[in-house]
């Protein structure tokens, strides 16, 4: 699911400023002497009311909310009214400095807190304009009772904030006040709709990779681009559905036709050309429908391309990174093959870590099922939204993984004055004025441009502003560049109906009824796994995926030609199902959905590559082969599988390299016998890491265009117009890296499995050659590339872990840090004290089941992790687990702050009570809010 966050990764510059002044105030606040005793009392006056009463006049009755000994909230009423409005209360409680900063950001709005140094930010966030969809999803698509329990949850955060200083909300407010005097504003509705906004940008698919398959054309012919996005490997690594088909007769998938004989040809609209090889757009090759129009303008796509690049690196500092990490696992196992004899569902969304963790638990009940209170819910929501996004009720339970379809498309539009070519026409931008406060500073008007598809997203970066021509426009608006300019075209950016989908899925109580509640799960797209107590088990995937007119999405399309449209969405009753499928469960984890062959619409060429779905399949296989049976300890137990799938690979190799150095050997034979599972004490998985990263530097990293490697890492490499490697050093240029460590290539994702294990039986293959160093001769075959890998790491790991290789460990590398996502990123040692949290040494790793990734291209540090982790056991509910990443609190000093970090770090679940006996076995506190 949703990916968001910031991810303890190497900062640009330009956020390192970012909140300078306030980090500083605060330091003097938190000084010595009387300093500290106000920094101090600061923190303590804002941690909420827990016990007793606390009246709410327009409350319809008694509101009941038990909180264990961790602070989950669990909330009792009379009334869906009460409920939602008494959810909105709690929830400001323990984290509203965080949803403050969330609706600012989706908005547009972060300069209003934060000053000058967000501006750029805002105006990229305004040229997507959230706000403004969120906005006609609530007066033109939602339904009456969603936008009810919207309203009734905005009262509730009102409720909280009525009468309180910022100093008494939480902790920040204090700091901010020294500098620009800010007071939070009342909560609304659409503050809520919008966080789906920046959910759907995080799990936006493959816009990334369209834009570097464009920057490969600088160094790279087809052939090689196409080596570095093989094809997904669906006889191997199974897909998500394996039964069913589309039945073109009834235009409905039938999960129980045979695949191939239903699929027929008439549903295949908007397959495209040269699916995967980037051939059909005209785009970057020069070849396709439009080549003297493209090509001229290749030196300007790939300039505003890297420009955009660029600026989608700053987006992340808020939301998390976009890269192969960013997935899910779930998994639903029927009650045959479980021992208590009804389903298991297991989930862990992957996201970038945050303090406090992006879920929120809590279980929402009413006291009686009536047609004034319809909910007995309990999960994990996001701060800031009514209702819970994943969980269960009494009758059935779900999860949700990111589905990865191309839902993003970027066209290069031909500009002329104020017009941009469509066909034979020259229409009009449709402009609007967005005027952005700034804290301490005066206003900023920005104009954005919008094609019918959707804005100009290149306009928001400063480097284009000397290119090519001017733009005739006021001088609010940025030049035009050359004469091209970048558009998007994104689902998330029309009105839908995902929040009508939350609160039918809180409801469904029954398959038919799910399906039904995920139709208007438009934005984000999302593999949804179902269970409910009757046994029944099943799949959906819902969304809203464009069917093309022609090409495939992979590359950026020319907008100038009306071929390149998209003619739709594919209709739900075709999307892919299932329900009970013979072999008794269901693995979803960012792999394919349906073999292609078997499926008439393409939802994407950019699939995770199946790496973590096969290991889980495989580990459920295991159990049940003979009649064994899978318990929720077996489920926990998965979760926290740490096996290396690139190591089965890779090691038969490494081990059989020749090494006559006394000091690589040694490292050498920390391999020898290891059995690829990624423990924290591993002194193997610590040295095959840093192998590993060092072959993807040597192989590929080292021949990527600059705009695709770490800032700030300066290569002497070739010339882009030269072919082969250069023997001669005077050969070389000199070139830096100019992408954020979070975001540069190669990942080392599974992506780079399975390109790496496409060329590792030739080992004349051109990927292993690299150029001599001073230090180093050239490598012209797989063998001496991977001794020269060995030895990288060897001296890189002495320099990092110490000489001694029997002192190493993977967890000494591979740390977690818990920052807070604003105050906590920079600053004073004191600051970081009081709000950041750190470091763990973890297991797991890259494309592990146990997600703990890390980028390759900038380091060990942990970027990604699963965010939560829940185990329901359907039907006896109270025997499910679950656990957070950090706490239920934001506030710094509160005892629920991380209180489930270290559990969540040994790979422990919590009790999940449910029944209103077990929650009140559980219960430590008791606030009553009263009429």
């Amino acid at each position: 699911m949703p990916a968001n966050s910031t991810p303890p990764a190497t900062k640009k510059k330009g956020r390192r400023a970012r909140f300078v002044v306030i980090v500083l105030v605060l330091a003097l606040v938190g000084g010595v002497g009387y300093g500290a005793y106000w920094g101090v009392s600061t923190v303590r006056a804002s941690l909420p009311q827990t016990t007793g009463t606390i009246n709410l006049p327009g409350l319809d009755g008694q509101v009941e909310v038990k909180r264990d000994s961790y602070g989950v909230p669990q909330i009792y009423a009379n009334t869906d009214r009460d409920l939602f409005r008494a959810q909105g209360y709690v929830q400001a409680q323990d984290r509203f400095w965080e949803m403050d900063v969330r609706r600012h950001m989706t908005s547009g709005r972060l300069s209003e807190m934060f000053g000058k140094e967000q501006v750029e930010t805002d105006e990229f966030l305004r040229t997507l304009g959230w706000r403004q969809v969120a906005q006609e999803e609530y007066d033109d698509k939602l339904d009456d009772e969603t936008k009810k329990n919207l309203q009734s949850y905005a009262e509730g955060v009102n409720d909280y904030l009525k009468g309180r200083d910022g100093k008494d909300i939480s902790v920040e407010y204090a700091a901010l006040n020294f500098v620009n005097d800010y007071k939070p504003a009342k909560w609304t509705p659409v503050d809520s709709v919008a966080w789906l906004k920046a959910m759907a940008w995080d799990l936006r698919s493959n816009m990334q990779d369209e834009i570097d398959r464009s920057l490969l054309t600088s160094r790279m012919d087809e052939k090689q681009i196409k080596d570095l996005y093989p094809s997904y490997p669906y006889s191997r690594n199974q897909p998500i559905v394996t039964e069913g088909a589309v039945d073109p007769l009834a235009e409905e998938f039938d999960p129980k036709a045979e695949p191939g004989d239903a699929t027929g040809d008439g549903t295949g609209t908007g397959t495209g050309t040269g699916t995967g090889t980037g051939t059909g757009t005209g785009i970057g090759t020069g070849t396709g429908t439009d080549p003297a129009g493209a090509g001229g303008a290749v030196e300007g796509l790939e300039s505003q391309l890297d420009a955009l690049s660029s600026t989608l690196d700053e987006i992340p500092a808020l939301l998390g990174p976009s890269g192969s990490g960013i997935g899910s696992n779930s998994w639903v196992i029927s009650g045959d093959y479980t021992t208590t004899g009804k389903p298991l569902l297991a989930n862990d969304p992957h996201l970038a870590p945050q303090l406090p963790s992006v879920w929120y638990q809590m279980g929402l009940h009413c006291r009686s099922s009536t047609k004034d209170c319809q909910y007995d819910v309990a999960g994990y929501t996001f701060a800031g939204m009514p209702g819970v996004i994943i969980g269960h009720n009494e009758d059935i339970a779900w999860g949700m993984t990111n589905l990865g379809a191309d839902v993003t498309d970027l066209y290069l539009e031909k500009v002329s004055g104020d017009t941009y070519q469509y066909g034979n026409e020259q229409k009009k931008f449709k402009n609007r004025q967005e005027t952005i406060k700034v804290a301490g500073g005066k206003s900023q008007t920005i104009t954005v441009r919008s094609t019918e598809r959707g804005p100009v997203v290149s306009d928001r970066d400063g480097q284009l502003r000397t290119v090519g021509d001017k733009a005739p426009v006021t001088n609010a608006a940025p030049d035009r560049g050359d004469g091209y300019a970048v558009s998007l075209q994104w689902t998330a950016l029309e009105p839908g109906k995902s929040m009508d989908a939350v609160f039918a899925l809180n409801k469904a109580k029954n398959f038919p009824e799910f399906r039904k509640a995920a139709q208007n799960f438009e934005v984000p797209s999302q593999n949804l796994i179902y269970a409910d107590t009757k046994g029944t088990i099943g799949y959906q995937a819902p969304g809203r995926i464009p069917i093309r007119a022609e090409g495939d999405g992979s590359l950026p399309a020319p907008g100038w030609d009306p071929k390149y449209r998209w003619e739709g969405y594919i209709p739900f009753d075709e999307l892919p199902y299932e329900e009970n499928p013979k072999r008794g469960y269901i693995v979803t984890a960012n792999q394919a959905v349906i073999d292609k062959d078997d499926y008439p619409y393409p939802m994407t060429e950019d699939w995770g590559y199946g790496a973590r779905s096969q290991r889980i399949n495989d580990l459920i296989k295991s159990k049940i082969k003979d009649g064994g049976k899978i318990s929720t300890d077996d489920m926990r137990t998965m979760q926290t599988d740490n096996r290396s799938e690139i190591a089965t690979l890779l090691m038969p190799y490494l081990l059989k390299i020749d090494v006559s150095d006394p000091s690589i050997r040694e490292a050498q034979k920390l391999l020898e016998g290891w059995d690829y599972s990624q423990e924290p004490d591993s002194a193997a998985a610590a040295y095959f890491n840093a192998v590993w990263r060092n072959v993807l530097k040597l192989s590929f990293g080292n021949k990527l265009p600059k705009e695709m490697r770490v800032e700030g890492e300066c290569l002497n490499v070739r010339p882009a117009d030269s072919t082969g490697p250069a023997d001669d050093l005077e050969e070389l240029v000199r070139e830096c890296g100019r992408r954020s460590a979070d975001s540069a290539q190669p990942d080392g994702g599974d992506r780079w499995f399975e390109i790496t294990r496409k060329i590792l039986k030739d080992e004349d293959n051109e990927w292993w050659q690299a150029p001599k160093t001073r230090l180093q001769g050239p490598a012209k075959t797989r063998d001496e590339l991977l001794l020269r890998a060995l030895t990288d790491a060897r001296w890189e790991l002495t320099a990092e872990l110490g000489k001694d290789v029997s002192t190493w460990s993977w967890g000494r590398l591979h740390q977690l840090n818990l920052e807070n996502q604003t105050l906590g990123t920079e600053g004073p040692g004191i600051v970081k004290t009081l709000l950041n949290r750190g470091p763990w040494n973890l297991g797991g790793g890259e494309a592990a089941v146990n997600a703990t990734g890390w980028n390759a291209a900038g380091g060990y540090e942990v970027m990604w992790v699963p965010s939560m982790r829940m185990v329901v056991n359907v039907g006896d509910w109270d025997k499910s687990r679950w656990i957070n990443l950090t706490g239920a609190s934001g506030h710094a000093y509160s005892p629920n702050y991380t209180d489930q970090t270290e559990k969540w770090a040994k790979g422990e679940l919590l009790d999940w009570p449910f029944s209103s006996r077990a929650v009140e076995e559980n219960t430590g506190d008791t606030l009553t809010l009263a009429p």
